[in-house]
């Protein structure tokens, strides 16, 4: 599975979550720039899109939102906890499993 993050400046502890569920293609878009975080488009290969609303412009979420929805990628919008990751990505992946990581 391939995610792209889009928010946040550092990933390490939700990398670390990610490899939990088994996920190691991971692309990261801190948005920090405003001038290079609305032009680029999401990559071909992605499953889902994983949104740390803490840490993204409104702009941003909007474009991004809209062109995943259009390429039809799933999208999980979390705080930038591990445990809000955590608990986002276990509603997204294990629906029918009682996640407990």
């Amino acid at each position: 599975m391939s995610i792209l993050i889009i928010g946040g400046d550092k990933t390490s502890t939700i990398q670390g979550i990610l490899a939990k569920f088994g996920i190691y293609s991971i692309t990261h878009w801190d948005t920090r720039k405003k001038s290079s975080a609305c032009r680029k488009d999401i990559p071909k290969n992605t499953d889902f899109v994983l949104m740390l609303t803490d840490f993204i412009n409104h702009n941003a979420m909007y474009k991004y939102k809209k062109e995943a929805k259009r390429k039809n990628i799933p999208i999980i919008c979390s705080k930038r906890s591990a445990r809000s990751v955590s608990c986002e990505l276990c509603k997204f992946i294990d629906k029918e499993k009682n996640c407990t990581l």
